[in-house]
């Protein structure tokens, strides 16, 4: 007999605590706000009582609460009961959770729950993040630390609105951002794989020489001509969609968005198909995981090693352009402010998975533009306090408490034949 584990239980038993406080201490009415400015469908708000929708929660989790303890001190008696049951649990508690602590914040205040807008800046913090934390997953998998995340999401923002700005067209920007990371991945590549520096450490010297690099050239050539370097006047348009734009809540979030972002989503889809269903990713995996037994049949290592860190590396470049030509604002010093960082750690929390990353970028995202929201909500919550969640979370998750994350095994490792 195995030992039992706790992990679910004691994770469930903390929602439940956390969903208890918000209904004692719940009151007055929250209203919600499902549409939005571009959406051509008219939704009216609607007001929903705290006190009796928080008790409701509660009792939602607190049941999911003892399935779990049922569940784990059965020992896989409801082995396929529980399979289904667990699974949705996680999602049910999670999203009654989330909004409990809106319901709970909302409730007697002036301000309204806007969701819409809510998930649409969800988006726009999340898209640089999702983008170097696919960096991460490409770069990782072949066996590569990519800690250099953050300098090449700067020198793409740089050098995207950049040539934006002086070619005059926001598409001279998509096409330099990449350039840009790749030149960055190109320098970890050459002393990290061809010469066994340790990767950690190069990342680390990279990002400060990409920091001093962008406030030099940015203190001189940019603010001197910013007419000509640095305008926002070249930004991407949104497409929107016709059709699914117009569908309430998660049309304007999904389907009104510049093209960079649509990218993100087919980045998304094609990793996770190609990463496990091809031959390059194979070859990738077999690289990173055991690089001798890769060499045996024929696969040159560290070329593969050098070809996907530069590529993982212009994914991020692409990323940082988001920072400056995909919302449409000028260049300022040190633009990705440890978001690099912030994708790394989305990475680990999404188990080197390109679903896994997109999720974890997510949450950080949401938290963020949830803490936008708490001002309007209720002034007594602090919005460090809520930025802290994802950080918490992510620091219990790479503790194992939630599953253990394991990386690539011959990561940071260099290959000699």
């Amino acid at each position: 007999m195995g030992k039992l584990s706790w992990k679910m239980p004691v994770t469930y038993g903390l929602a439940t605590v956390l969903a208890l406080f918000f209904a004692l201490n719940a009151s007055g009415d929250a209203r919600i706000r499902l549409n939005d400015r571009a959406s051509s469908i008219e939704i009216p708000d609607f007001t929903v009582p705290s006190v009796a929708t928080l008790w409701i929660f509660f009792a939602v989790i607190l049941l999911a609460t003892i399935w779990s303890v049922i569940s784990t001190m059965g020992r896989g008696k409801y082995a396929q009961l529980g399979r289904i049951l667990d699974k949705t649990a996680v999602i049910v508690v999670a999203i009654l959770t989330v909004f409990g602590f809106l319901v709970f914040a909302g409730g007697g205040s002036a301000g309204a729950i806007t969701l819409t807008s809510t998930l649409g800046i969800t988006v726009a913090i999340s898209t640089p993040l999702i983008f170097g934390a696919l960096s991460g997953v490409v770069s990782e998998h072949v066996g590569v630390v990519n800690i250099a995340i953050e300098g090449q999401l700067l020198v793409g923002a740089f050098f995207g609105v950049m040539a934006a700005s002086f070619f005059k067209t926001p598409y001279m920007g998509l096409i330099a951002a990449p350039i840009a990371g790749a030149l960055v991945g190109s320098l970890l590549a050459l002393f990290a794989v061809k010469y066994g520096v340790d990767q950690i450490i190069v990342g680390v010297v990279l990002n400060v020489l990409c920091l001093g690099l962008t406030t030099f050239f940015y203190g001189t050539v940019m603010s001197d001509n910013a007419e000509s370097f640095n305008t926002n006047q070249y930004s991407l348009a949104t497409i929107r969609i016709p059709g699914l734009a117009d569908l309430p809540v998660i049309g304007p979030m999904l389907f009104d968005q510049t093209i960079l972002v649509y990218i993100m989503y087919i980045a998304v889809v094609l990793l996770t198909i190609f990463l496990y269903r091809s031959r390059w990713g194979l070859r990738m995996r077999a690289c990173g995981e055991h690089p001798r037994a890769a060499d045996t049949v024929g696969i040159n290592v560290n070329r593969t090693r050098i070809r996907n860190t530069i590529f993982g590396s212009a994914i991020a470049g692409l990323g940082g352009a988001f920072f400056t030509i995909g919302q449409g604002l000028a260049f300022t010093d040190n633009m990705s402010a440890g978001n690099g960082y912030i994708a790394l750690a989305a990475m680990i929390l999404g188990k080197w998975h390109p679903l896994g990353a997109f999720g974890a970028a997510g949450m950080f995202g949401f938290a963020k533009a949830v803490a936008l929201l708490m001002p309007n909500l209720h002034g007594g919550i602090p919005s460090q306090l809520v930025n802290m969640i994802p950080y918490i979370i992510t620091i219990i998750a790479v503790a194992g408490f939630v599953g253990k994350s394991r990386p690539p095994a011959a990561e940071n490792i260099p290959y000699i034949k």
